[in-house]
């Protein structure tokens, strides 16, 4: 009950107040989606990857854990695959589900989540958190596996509804993100220290704006957005995302040997919601936006109980002490 009441207070109440700022600032001034969009992905999340990247120790150990992402995505692309053909998608509808499953909130939910969990019982000693610094190192692995193929992969699918693949990577490769990881990566391996230089505190100042104004834009598309709660796609992909995710996780953290610390943040991030750029790229690309805005919307919703029971079994599956 206690891990349930801190992931509600902690994190869902805090993340639907922003969401619910936006609907409500968008209901007042009808802002405009697309504008907010450009500059999340054009400004912010380059800002957030860079220096995520460049502050990021990879370790070898910690590789495993973005294996098992990759494994994770490649999974449910599979399984998208198979319940459009079953269901009859478009080629629209199709790659909108995929992205719903395959692209989680590792950064705005997972970042928050996974400090919270190991910053209190049973990972407290002495009024120390010993495993936090190494559970935070495994999620920010899976959160920069996520923002690359999120913001590759995902325009891709998205852009197929109305466009040629080719035409879609032509995009992509348009988008400052691809650029700013590969500089984030030379200047990691470089011997100069960019944190001296005079743009990083502007870097820092963009990357932190990512989580609140993710959520606003969220809140402000969904101001947009006609809801029907009775949407069987909707439900299928969170119980995909929520039930399915954590699943797959047990059996390849099983498959790789992980344990303890590692293994219980690779089983947590497989059951975090849809992520909320998925429905800011459905937007973008005006690809199916109503699901994409209500799957983020209800998966997040119903992780607040869902995060709880997958917490509840990593300890016991996973133990640490």
């Amino acid at each position: 009950m206690n891990v349930f009441i801190f992931i509600l207070t902690n994190n869902i109440i805090p993340i639907f107040t922003l969401v619910a700022l936006g609907f409500l600032i968008s209901k007042k001034f009808d802002l405009n989606i697309h504008t907010i969009s450009k500059m999340i992905f054009y400004i912010i999340t380059p800002c957030f990857v860079f220096v995520n990247i460049y502050n990021t120790e990879i370790h070898i150990d910690m590789m495993k854990v973005m294996l098992i992402s990759a494994i994770v995505l490649l999974c449910n692309f599979l399984i998208a695959s198979f319940i459009s053909k079953i269901r009859g998608y478009s080629i629209g509808m199709k790659n909108a589900f995929a992205n719903s499953i395959m692209f989680f909130n590792s950064a705005n939910i997972g970042v928050p989540l996974i400090t919270l969990v190991f910053s209190n019982k049973p990972f407290v000693i002495g009024g120390e958190t010993p495993y936090l610094n190494t559970a935070i190192a495994a999620q920010i692995m899976v959160m920069m596996f996520q923002s690359i193929t999120i913001n590759t992969i995902g325009f891709i699918n998205a852009g197929r509804a109305n466009t040629q693949w080719k035409d879609s990577l032509a995009k992509v490769f348009k988008m400052p993100i691809i650029y700013t990881m590969i500089l984030a990566f030379v200047f990691k391996f470089s011997n100069y220290d960019f944190t001296k230089f005079p743009l990083w505190t502007s870097l820092n100042y963009g990357a932190n704006a990512l989580v609140a104004v993710n959520l606003i834009a969220l809140g402000v598309q969904l101001s947009k957005t006609r809801f029907s709660f009775s949407n069987k796609d909707v439900y299928l992909s969170c119980f995909i995302r929520l039930v399915i995710g954590p699943i797959l996780a047990i059996i390849l953290v099983l498959l790789f040997q992980l344990k303890g610390i590692i293994a219980q943040v690779a089983m947590i991030s497989s059951a975090l919601p849809t992520a909320v750029n998925t429905a800011l790229i459905a937007v973008e690309y005006d690809n199916h936006p109503d699901f994409a805005s209500q799957t983020v919307m209800i998966s997040t919703l119903l992780s607040a109980v869902s995060l709880a029971f997958v917490i509840y079994f990593t300890r016991v599956l996973f133990p640490v002490l």
